[in-house]
């Protein structure tokens, strides 16, 4: 697999029904990183599915993962990467035990390094909306410059560049590359804007 673009698109509320498809139209738009949160329907089905017919183009993974039994179940499904939406130090530590990437979501300093010494591979800031720019260049001065960091919660293609400049690496997409009901066109459009935009301001 190509390394790949740090996005990673968030399919909350997918189905098993449709997972096949959406994932399709993410991947050719050049977005192979993932997501499928454990609140959606029977998620795990969706990321065994997924996994399964796309896993060696894409990495598949689940959002929303709150307990080291969760971590341990989207592993037997296939799953390569866990977000959480928090800094739980047993999701990490379980998450890196079986060898699968770890995003737990941070706000603080204190946020941070809890997740980097429980074994994070990247941090995701969230609401990035609520922090912006300025927030996560500031927390970023303090932390190892190595670590990729994640703007989700806000973050689209029409603000890319700012989080670029504050030192993020990629992106959460969630509602605007899906939603329950939303046109598969619709989400292969904004696949491929993403896409440009990322490129964009990557070369920038």
């Amino acid at each position: 697999m190509d390394t790949p673009r740090h996005i990673i698109a968030i399919l909350r509320g997918i189905t098993p029904a449709e997972i096949i498809d959406v994932c399709k139209a993410l991947i050719d738009a050049g977005i192979t990183m993932i997501e499928v949160p454990l609140n959606s329907p029977d998620a795990l089905t969706s990321i065994s599915l997924a996994s399964n017919t796309f896993g060696d183009t894409a990495m598949i993974g689940a959002g929303t993962v709150l307990t080291k039994k969760q971590v341990l179940a989207v592993a037997d499904a296939g799953g390569t990467f866990i977000v959480s939406p928090d800094t739980n130090k047993a999701v990490i530590e379980e998450t890196a035990r079986l060898q699968l990437a770890s995003y737990p979501g941070v706000f603080t300093p204190t946020d941070a390094f809890r997740a980097i010494r429980a074994g994070a591979t990247g941090l995701k800031f969230f609401p990035a909306e609520v922090l912006g720019p300025k927030g996560i260049k500031a927390i970023k001065a303090v932390l190892p410059p190595e670590l990729p960091l994640y703007a989700v919660g806000g973050a689209n293609p029409g603000n890319f560049a700012e989080f670029f400049a504050a030192g993020c690496v990629g992106f959460g997409l969630g509602t605007y590359l899906y939603k329950p009901g939303m046109e598969l066109s619709q989400t292969a459009e904004h696949a491929a804007l993403a896409v440009a935009a990322y490129d964009r301001g990557q070369a920038q």
